[in-house]
């Protein structure tokens, strides 16, 4: 077992890889009734093509077989749904699929140990059959028209599709009817063993628990004598650097415009310590052109271009990284037009010190909050460390980051050519 603690936060974390593979975390929380549990597989919506471990088979399968599994997996040979058994336990479940990777977890206060029984027990039993996977056809074909009718989903997927061209970023989690038409218990069997095996997987706790006492409780619920897996081969297409298009719009019933501009970004080749100084350079950069006190938000606030501060975000992964900014206007087309002039400004005449160590400040203050929330540190802790990225590296990053570390990403991603807008206009 290996601890990492640090000394900026005070906080600590348990790490244990056992023999299988499977990478266990713990973070303790001394004094707090909630506990959290999070399991998790590396496997999300892009990883539709891939070489089955230990054979030469390539195997492509459906867009929306990760989402697909998820869903399957609730699914007992008793008859029983765990999701169920689970909500009558008192606890706050709940599963989820990303891009990258897919978790199953919950929320407890009290029947912990009842609750760790049935999601471990769920999550290691797949039970597929042809009756159960047709029957849940119609289900997720439901939730994909409700996502299609969904403006601020309609948005974001338009931007990513502005932004790339065969990367599988650009497709739906949740797939298309033609496609989930496609799955079958075959299918989601050879996604399971694939990407289930516990080498691929890891687990998060955070609670008040004994490291000793919640690794050996974890590790007589895990499935015994599991075989060793080969590493497996992942086969994605080779990305253009350059977008797609500019521009793309759709009608939907909403009162005011929806607007998404994406800036596509090109990872391929960053170590993990380089996404995080890119991470919290475009963090600082998007505070500062378009932020809530910043002279471009107070502009177009003045102008009624904006009604609110956009929500801004920077998402990345192994093969893709993209920035978004997201919000309502009358005339979305003015809003990114007044975007790039700042971008342009903000090279040409440099970064004020004062405002990045000011906003950098906050930024870290913000950061540090987070391990205040339990399902917050457990859930960074999944994401960052199928990214490759350390328990406390950000924290360390952040005491390192300069502002020529800032001003390089703000010429190296801020670019007027790789700039999309996605809108969604009223009917």
């Amino acid at each position: 077992m290996q601890i990492i603690e640090n000394d900026k936060i005070k906080e600590k974390v348990y790490v244990k890889k056992l023999e299988n593979g499977l990478t266990i975390m713990f973070m303790p929380k001394k004094n707090t009734m909630k506990k959290f549990m999070i399991f998790g597989t590396n496997y999300g919506s892009i990883d539709n093509k891939f070489v089955v471990p230990g054979e030469n088979r390539e195997v492509e399968v459906p867009n929306g077989v990760a989402h697909y599994l998820e869903h399957k997996l609730f699914e007992q040979e008793n008859g029983t749904n765990s999701l169920d058994i689970l909500t009558a336990l008192g606890v706050n479940a709940n599963a989820y699929t990303t891009n990258d990777h897919t978790a199953y977890l919950f929320e407890a206060t009290e029947n912990f140990y009842e609750a760790l029984d049935e999601l471990m027990d769920y999550v290691q039993h797949p039970y597929f059959t042809d009756e159960n996977v047709e029957k849940e056809r119609g289900i997720i074909g439901q939730e994909i028209m409700m996502y299609d009718d969904t403006p601020e989903w309609k948005v974001y997927l338009n931007t990513l599709r502005c932004m790339y061209k065969d990367n599988p970023i650009n497709i739906d989690i949740t797939g298309t009817k033609e496609t989930i038409a496609q799955i079958t218990k075959e299918t989601l069997y050879d996604c399971y063993n694939t990407f289930y095996h516990p080498s691929n997987m890891a687990i998060v706790v955070c609670g008040d628990f004994e490291a000793e006492e919640i690794f050996k409780e974890i590790e007589k619920r895990l499935i015994k004598d599991v075989k060793n897996q080969a590493e497996i081969k992942r086969i994605y297409p080779k990305e253009q650097k350059e977008i797609v298009k500019d521009y793309m719009e759709e009608k939907m019933e909403v009162s005011i415009p929806l607007f998404t501009i994406g800036i596509k970004d090109d990872v391929e080749c960053l170590s993990s310590k380089e996404m995080i100084k890119r991470h919290i350079s475009i963090q600082i950069l998007l505070s500062l052109l378009i932020g809530k006190s910043s002279t471009l938000y107070n502009k177009l606030y003045e102008e009624n271009l904006l009604q609110s501060a956009p929500a801004m975000d920077y998402e990345f992964s192994k093969n893709y990284g993209y920035v978004l900014i997201q919000g309502q206007s009358n005339i979305p087309q003015k809003v990114k037009e007044m975007l790039i002039t700042e971008i342009e400004k903000l090279k040409t005449e440099g970064i004020n010190e004062e405002d990045f160590n000011r906003t950098k400040k906050m930024l870290y203050a913000d950061y540090v909050k987070t391990y205040n929330s339990i399902d917050d540190i457990a859930t960074n802790l999944l994401m960052n460390f199928f990214k490759g990225i350390g328990s406390f590296d950000y924290i360390e990053e952040f005491s390192t980051l300069g502002l020529q570390d800032v001003e390089f990403v703000l010429n190296e991603v801020f670019n007027k050519d790789k700039i999309v807008l996605s809108v969604i206009n009223k009917k």
